[in-house]
């Protein structure tokens, strides 16, 4: 084999090496390049060629590949059944004071733990949308 083609094929061994260490498809696109210079490579091709069909197919399969190995990649995150609660309303049972670390709510029977969004106080017997929650912790938004 002569050296072009030898280049190409310690690159495409080199690109599937990397891509099975890091799981994350940062280099699939360069060895479908490589391969495709080195399938031209033995075909005769010229070197300015091959370096072409290396560049426009790892472009090309950049372009075709990179969205999927995104939505593939990406973390998911799991909803639990308490994302649920976010937008519904909170009874406050016990007043909700951020500066003291005070407050709870009830909400589906359940009593959770309550910080004010705005950092103001909300007496017992309001109802506060929920915001967010954080950890063990319903982030409301005021009385309502």
């Amino acid at each position: 084999m002569q050296q072009p083609g030898l280049l190409w094929l310690i690159a495409v061994v080199v690109f599937v090496a990397i891509e099975a260490l890091t799981y994350q498809l940062v280099s699939i696109w360069f060895a479908i390049g490589a391969a495709g210079a080195l399938i031209a490579f033995v075909c005769g091709a010229a070197l300015p060629v091959q370096i072409g069909v290396f560049v426009v197919l790892s472009v090309l399969m950049f372009a075709a590949l990179r969205p999927i190995s995104i939505r593939l990649v990406k973390k998911r995150r799991i909803k639990t059944n308490a994302d649920e609660l976010v937008g519904k309303t909170a009874l406050i049972t016990e007043a909700v004071n951020n500066l003291n670390g005070t407050g709870s709510g009830k909400i589906n029977g359940m009593v959770w733990t309550v910080r004010s969004i705005s950092d103001e106080p909300i007496p017992v017997g309001a109802t506060a949308r929920i915001v967010r929650i954080e950890g063990v912790k319903l982030i409301v938004d005021g009385g309502k």
